[in-house]
C-alpha cells in the first residue's frame, strides 16, 4: 500500500514502482510481475512491467489545485495498472476516524508500505497500525532532506519552515503517535526502511537509500520540444511565510528582465492574488500545470533554460530532463528577502538546497534597473 497526499508524492510512488519492477525482473527472471499494466504511450517505448501489486491510497487534501493534479496523477497510475483508492480523508469531523477504520485491515495485511510525507500526522497515525516488514519513504520534495537529518539525530519531526519548534498543545497530545512513527521508521531485525529519493541525503545507520533517476518519466514521456527562451519556476516560499511577497515579486521581475523569461510555471500552492500580479504587473504568462513540473517539462515544450529559486525542482529536473539539452539554473535566495516570521533554520536550509544541487547552474541575485535587459543567459 502507498499513501500519498500530493501529486509529487504520487509521481515518486510511480517511479519507485517502476524501479522495483525492473529490479525484480533482473533478480528473479520469469517471476510474474506484481503489476501487469503497461503504459498507454504511442510509438516504441520502454514498457517494462511496473513493480508492485500496488494499492495507492490518496488521502485527499482540501486545496483545489492539489486535488486537480492528484486526480490527473491518479489517472496515470491507473494507466499503469495500479489500483487507486481516493479517500476524502479530510471531508469532515468524522472523516479521519472513518478513513483509518476502513484502511486498518488492508494496512495490517500489507507486506510493504510506501509513504510520501513522514511529517504528516495522518501518515504517522497510519504507521502505528502497520505490521509491514518493509517501509519505503519516497520524496515529498526537499522536506526529505530535513526528514533524514531529524531521523538520524533522533529528533522530533518538525517541518523546516515552521518558526516555532516548541511543542504546542496539539503536538503534546499527538506526541505518542509521532514517537511511534519515528520508531517504525527506524530499521531493526524485523523491519527494513528504504528512502527512494532524488535528493542528496546521508542515510542513517541501517537505512537503505535508493536513487530516483526518474526512469519512468523518461521512458514514458518526451523528449520535449525546446523553445528559444527561459522559463521561470515559481515557489510557495511566500505562502509558507518564508519570503516577503514584495521582495519575491522584485526578484521575479529582475530575473525575467535579465534572462528574457516570458513564462512563469506556478507552484500549486501559490496564491491567486500573487499570480495575478505576476501576470498583470510583470507581464509574464502564468502557467498553472495540471501535473507535476517534471512531467510537464518532459512533455514540453519547455525553455532551453529553466530557472528556479531553491526548491525541489533543482534536484528533480536535471535527471528528468537528462539528455534533452535543457539547462537548469538556480537563483540564490537573498537573506534580505526573508520575513521576520521565517524559521531561524530557513536561510541555512535554503542554502543547503542550492549548494547540494547537482547538474545545475548557479545564478546569484543581482537587481537589474527597470527597462534595462541584461545581455546573455545563465
Amino acid at each position: 500500500m502507498a499513501f500519498v497526499e500530493s501529486p509529487v508524492q504520487l509521481l515518486n510512488v510511480l517511479e519507485w514502482a517502476y524501479h522495483a519492477g525492473r529490479r525484480t525482473a533482473l533478480e528473479s527472471p520469469g517471476t510474474r510481475p506484481l503489476c501487469e499494466g503497461v503504459p498507454r504511450q504511442p510509438g516504441v517505448r520502454d514498457i517494462t512491467p511496473l513493480g508492485g501489486d500496488l494499492l495507492v491510497v490518496v488521502l485527499a487534501p482540501h486545496d483545489p489545485m492539489t486535488r486537480g493534479q492528484l486526480r490527473r496523477m491518479a489517472e496515470l497510475a491507473r494507466d499503469q495498472g495500479h489500483r487507486v483508492r481516493w479517500e476524502e480523508a479530510r471531508g469532515g469531523p468524522g472523516a479521519p476516524v472513518a478513513t483509518v477504520g476502513t484502511l486498518a485491515g488492508p494496512l495490517r495485511r500489507a507486506r510493504r508500505v510506501v509513504i510520501g510525507d513522514p511529517f504528516s500526522r495522518y501518515v504517522q497515525l497510519l504507521l502505528t497500525i502497520t505490521r509491514a516488514r518493509e517501509l519505503i519513504v519516497v520524496d515529498d520534495g526537499t522536506a526529505t532532506m530535513e526528514f533524514v537529518s531529524q531521523l538520524a539525530r533522533g529528533e522530533r519531526f518538525v517541518r523546516w519552515h515552521r518558526r516555532n519548534t516548541t511543542p504546542g498543545a496539539r503536538d503534546i497530545i499527538f506526541a505518542p503517535v509521532s514517537a511511534s512513527a519515528r520508531r517504525k521508521l527506524t530499521p531493526n531485525d524485523h523491519r527494513s526502511v528504504e528512502i527512494f529519493t532524488s535528493m542528496p541525503v546521508e542515510p542513517p545507520p541501517g537505512v537503505t537509500v535508493t536513487a530516483n533517476d526518474f526512469a519512468w518519466t523518461r521512458a514514458t514521456h518526451g523528449p520535449p520540444t525546446l523553445t528559444r527562451g527561459t522559463d521561470l519556476v515559481g515557489t510557495s516560499l511566500v505562502e509558507t511565510g518564508v519570503v516577503d511577497p514584495e521582495r519575491y515579486l522584485e526578484a521575479v521581475a529582475s530575473l525575467a528582465r535579465a534572462h528574457g523569461a516570458t513564462r512563469y510555471f506556478a507552484h500549486r500552492r501559490e496564491s491567486t492574488d500573487k499570480l495575478r500580479r505576476i501576470a498583470v504587473e510583470l507581464g509574464l504568462e502564468v502557467v498553472r500545470p495540471e501535473l507535476p513540473l517534471e512531467l510537464i517539462a518532459r512533455r514540453g515544450p519547455i525553455g532551453r533554460t529553466v530557472l528556479s529559486f531553491p526548491s525541489t525542482v533543482v534536484h528533480t529536473l536535471p535527471p528528468a530532463l537528462a539528455g534533452t539539452g535543457v539547462t537548469v539554473a538556480v537563483c540564490d535566495i537573498d537573506p534580505a528577502w526573508l520575513t521576520e516570521h521565517a524559521s531561524p533554520r530557513a536561510e541555512g536550509f535554503l542554502s543547503g538546497v542550492t549548494d547540494s544541487a547537482r547538474a545545475v547552474r548557479r545564478v546569484p541575485y543581482a537587481p537589474v534597473p527597470s527597462g534595462r535587459v541584461a545581455e546573455g543567459t545563465p
